[in-house]
């Protein structure tokens, strides 16, 4: 028998964003099914689970005007796909891959399910190729490799919007002349923030290579779910099948995992870590396993996950499981907001697993990495003095003491706080030499006698060298 010509009217009652059918036993886990209210009106929903006794159904939009008696329920999809296409650059669309910003329909070329087509580990390449988002914190110390998932742990009210949309603006590799798209999904945000977006991509003339999915926070809760499955299968048809190279940022998985917990309490499953779903691991890897590149595809995926962490918790599951899922993360610090210091990343706990991959002679400079670990270090050093000399007093410290102390507070606000303004990484690492000028030369211990003699007398003499970029 056709599934799609029939029709099931054994609804047994409604929770939340959930439908329960009894005696149905035809319909296929993951089936997109249509809903139709006794009015006429038709709404979607996604088969959730297969029981002997009911079959699970969450509805993509809202519940209101649902009668258990008279609304019916069809199959429409075995599984649950989207249209890709091209012509989806600079279009604007919904969480679920409606069209929203009054421009028409997509001539889709494909139909692709949103969970994607499971990759072989083996046959991914090795992420190897220093992307320049023009951030200092992020080139300098936190270096995002092309193929990567780097996520953004920020707080509430700080600026993690702002800096995403400066590395969408700046983000780019060594000049080459490559296909390049963006994609942009965001789950839960105000309309003031999507407002923000929009107007940044008009702005900054961005606008023709993004791709844009926005679910708003008074848009249906479940449809969050399906927003970055839909932006990665679009980023994944972008990359592997039109051989581009994509940067999905995602915004805020936190409200994602909202939604995830939501559901999860409507289902009545027992619940894990602050009330959040067992499972909550695994279905982030789902999302976060789906950057990277192929070995005999010319695209690739790198991912800018966002998050919020409640009450600046970076021990938060959503935190803790997605550092253990990504390849590092940048973390901004609210005692650097509260300085003006724009960006306001913390390069301390901040950390890419990658970097060393992507930097070094002929990707960056070949003093990148031992350049990078002295200021490190000495920022570090400073940090600690700081915090010494809140206890002790400024009268207990050394010389040398004072002078970490000075190289700290100058670190923050040249290097960290370079404000809007973008900068190549040529400009960062001679910014470093400079900054180090502070300390005498057996004080550099992280640098080889080499490297000291080449860049940090030249660079203190002449002030510029060739860029790099």
């Amino acid at each position: 028998m056709d599934l799609s010509t029939k029709e099931y009217r054994t609804i047994s009652y409604i929770s939340g964003p959930l439908l329960f059918l009894e005696q149905v036993h035809d319909l296929p886990f993951g089936a997109m099914v249509e809903i139709i209210l006794p009015t006429g009106e038709v709404r979607n929903g996604q088969v959730l689970e297969i029981g002997t006794e009911h079959v699970l159904i969450q509805v993509l939009e809202k519940t209101a005007g649902m009668d258990v008696d008279t609304t019916r329920v069809r199959l429409r999809e075995h599984v649950a796909r989207i249209g890709v296409s091209s012509e989806m650059v600079g279009r604007i669309f919904d969480g679920a891959a409606h069209p929203i910003d009054n421009m028409g329909e997509v001539a889709m070329e494909k139909r692709l399910p949103v969970d994607g087509a499971p990759l072989n580990p083996v046959s991914r390449a090795r992420p190897e190729d220093f992307i320049m988002t023009g951030i200092s914190a992020i080139d300098g110390f936190n270096t995002l490799v092309r193929g990567q998932k780097l996520p953004i742990f920020s707080g509430a009210g700080l600026p993690a919007n702002e800096i995403a949309a400066q590395i969408l603006e700046g983000a780019r590799v060594r000049e080459r002349d490559e296909k390049f798209v963006v994609i942009f999904a965001a789950m839960g945000i105000t309309r003031r923030e999507a407002s923000f977006f929009r107007d940044h991509f008009d702005r900054t003339g961005i606008k023709n290579k993004v791709i844009s999915f926005m679910n708003l926070a008074d848009d249906p809760t479940i449809e969050r779910l399906l927003t970055p499955r839909c932006a990665l299968t679009t980023a994944e048809f972008m990359a592997f099948e039109k051989n581009m190279h994509v940067l999905v940022v995602l915004t805020d998985m936190t409200n994602y995992c909202e939604a995830l917990r939501e559901v999860s309490t409507a289902r009545e499953e027992i619940p894990g870590r602050r009330g959040y779903p067992g499972y909550m691991y695994s279905d982030l890897s789902s999302l976060y396993e789906r950057a990277g590149a192929l070995r005999d595809r010319e695209g690739s995926i790198t991912m800018l996950p966002i998050l919020t962490m409640p009450d600046d918790d970076i021990t938060h599951p959503i935190a803790d499981l997605t550092g253990y899922i990504t390849e590092g993360q940048i973390v901004l610090s609210r005692a650097l907001h509260r300085k003006g210091i724009f960006p306001p990343i913390d390069v301390l706990p901040s950390l890419s697993r990658l970097m060393n991959n992507g930097i070094g002679e002929g990707k960056t400079r070949e003093d990148h990495r031992q350049l990078s670990n002295q200021l490190y270090a000495c920022y570090s050093e400073g940090i600690d003095i700081r915090r010494l000399m809140s206890i002790m007093g400024e009268e207990s410290l050394t010389d040398m003491d004072r002078r970490y102390l000075a190289f700290a507070d100058r670190f923050e606000k040249e290097m960290i706080g370079q404000g809007a303004r973008p900068r190549d990484i040529e400009e960062t690492l001679n910014l470093g030499w400079t900054l180090l000028k502070t300390f005498p030369e057996e004080e550099l211990n992280r640098v080889t006698k080499d490297l000291i003699s080449r860049y940090f007398t030249e660079i203190m003499e002449d002030g510029v060298t060739t860029p790099f970029f």
